[in-house]
């Protein structure tokens, strides 16, 4: 067992193989520790958040260390058949990397049966285990930007299929159509830790696909009801909160929203309680229209506020304090000089109903409200309970920075450090990566002069990512994984950005470049020794 680094908060657990893992997320279920709040367990890691004002890290590694894990997970008897059309645009790759002809590759994975040994990446996306070893292939050197959903794939010793059009990097050999993750299932997702998996090759054998049912439109919003009619949306903004925790089991990772900063003091300008959804706005243009009495709070990236009221005459607002509104006003948010995101609150929040506990918004998981459009109705709560009795004028808690700038952010080492050689670790720390235009809320995607170098090309078997980690795939250009990333991956991150500048690295735009300062060297995590030598 080695415990290693991952940021502040978050360790991983690296252990000898996918049974150790189980038993240790069983033990750690079943006689939780205070001060974890939440687990991800992969291939042969499991990656824990903690909270480091209840427990300290050498106190959990000590915990940690004196888990059992002789105990052996049964796995279940529900088999679940995937129709598969083999049309992937990796299958003949697949063929050249295993020696084998296309007939021979399908042949062996639909005669194969696989294990649902664990659920992560995103919702609905279990990694199976199991099947033909002559199907271990690589992942591919580059991950794409985006690959469509029910796509089948192969990395490593794993198959499994995209719930939701995503980036990755496996290879892709064949589609579904079968729908892996419905947030209206119980369960959603389709495979669950213990299933047995079989593929069916459609072109070979007739399978009757269920047709679902459709969805029930929503109720409409009656026209005098309190409300925001949404007249230009560029970029959607989509609904934010701190996030859905907790939900790792279902492969469904936090999201929230990027600058937890801003997005509280949006809430307080207007008096609104802790923690109520607001809209994340990126790089304004937003246009809106209100029918009622309303006062809005706008607090990140400086957006210019124009208002225009019913007898046509415009008025300019400030961000960052109360803005009060009539029945008839239109707002229109301008672009902001500088940064990328700002929140919007309305004072008495939005008629928004949660997902899984949260109105957070998973661009990558497709979990949570659906984007704000053009012609969006979005009802306004129309009571006071909970409010502050005075609204308040904030302030920004850092410069947001602009195109062409430079920002630094502290970096913690860990927890695949040791993948890298030593120049690889200097170009992390001695050159600037710009920001490049395929960056999302999912991660940004850096570009450097120079490739961060490895050590070799060995596979790293699919483990837990955190928020700010730096994901190194063989390109050696990093990706920096923002609120939305998926939950597990399988390149390695060489380090983490410390959670201070989280929000800060949800600012920074298009166009801008990062230096990354490195705070604390790479060490495994030693467990506290009692008296006596004994571990704690």
């Amino acid at each position: 067992m080695r415990i290693l680094p991952v940021s502040l908060t978050t360790i991983l657990v690296e252990l000898a193989d996918l049974d150790e893992t189980l038993a240790l997320f069983a033990s750690l279920e079943a006689a939780p520790v205070a001060g974890i709040e939440d687990m991800v367990p992969a291939a042969r890691t499991v990656m824990i958040r903690f909270r480091p004002e209840t427990i300290s890290v050498g106190a959990l590694a000590a915990e940690i260390a004196s888990r059992d894990l002789s105990a052996k997970i049964p796995p279940s008897d529900r088999l679940v058949e995937i129709p598969v059309t083999y049309d992937g645009e990796d299958l003949g790759d697949v063929a050249d990397l295993t020696g084998l002809p296309v007939e021979e590759v399908i042949r062996r994975h639909t005669e194969s049966v696989f294990t649902v040994a664990f659920c992560g990446f995103a919702p609905g996306f279990g990694y199976l285990v199991g099947g033909d070893r002559r199907l271990h292939v690589p992942r591919r050197k580059s991950p794409r930007t985006r690959i469509p959903a029910g796509s089948v794939a192969l990395a490593g010793a794993f198959s499994g299929v995209y719930p939701q059009a995503s980036p990755g990097g496996w290879q892709l050999i064949g589609s579904t159509p079968l729908k892996m993750w419905d947030i209206g299932r119980d369960p959603g997702a389709l495979f669950q830790p213990g299933y047995r998996v079989r593929f069916i090759d459609m072109a070979r054998q007739k399978t009757v696909i269920p047709v679902e049912a459709p969805k029930a439109a929503p109720d409409p919003i009656p026209q005098d009801a309190p409300q925001l009619r949404v007249l230009a949306a560029p970029m959607p903004p989509v609904f934010q909160d701190l996030g859905r925790f907790g939900q790792t089991g279902q492969g469904v990772s936090a999201s929230g929203a990027l600058d937890r900063g801003s997005f509280n003091a949006a809430n307080r300008i207007v008096g609104n309680p802790f923690n109520t959804p607001a809209l994340e706005v990126t790089l304004g243009g937003l246009a809106f229209e209100v029918n009622c009495r309303a006062v809005i709070g706008l607090a990140g990236a400086p957006c210019p506020i124009s208002i225009r009221d019913a007898s046509g005459q415009t008025i300019d607002a400030a961000p960052w304090q109360p803005v009060p509104l009539e029945a008839g006003d239109v707002v229109t948010l301008g672009h902001p000089p500088c940064g990328m995101r700002a929140y919007l609150a309305v004072r008495g929040g939005f008629a928004v109903k949660p997902v899984l506990g949260s109105a957070a918004t998973d661009t990558l998981a497709v979990v949570g409200p659906e984007p704000v459009t053009v012609g969006t109705v979005l009802a306004l709560k129309g009571h006071c309970e909970g409010l502050s009795a005075v609204s308040t004028t904030e302030a920004p808690a850092f410069a947001f920075p602009a195109m062409g700038e430079e920002v630094v952010l502290d970096v913690v080492a860990g927890p695949r450090t040791d993948w890298f050689t030593e120049k690889g670790l200097e170009t992390l720390t001695g050159q600037s990566f710009q920001v490049t235009p395929q960056s999302s809320r999912v991660g940004i995607r850096l570009g450097g002069d120079v490739a961060i170098e490895r050590k070799d090309s060995a596979e790293l078997p699919s483990e837990g990512t955190a928020t700010g980690a730096i994901q190194v795939p063989h390109s050696g250009q990093p990706v920096l994984f923002l609120a939305d990333h998926p939950l597990t991956g399988g390149y390695p991150v060489i380090g983490a950005v410390a959670e201070y500048h989280l929000d800060l690295a949800g600012q920074i735009p298009v166009h801008a470049t990062i230096r990354f300062r490195p705070v604390r060297d790479f060490a495994e995590i030693q467990p506290e020794q009692k008296q006596g030598g004994e571990p704690r």
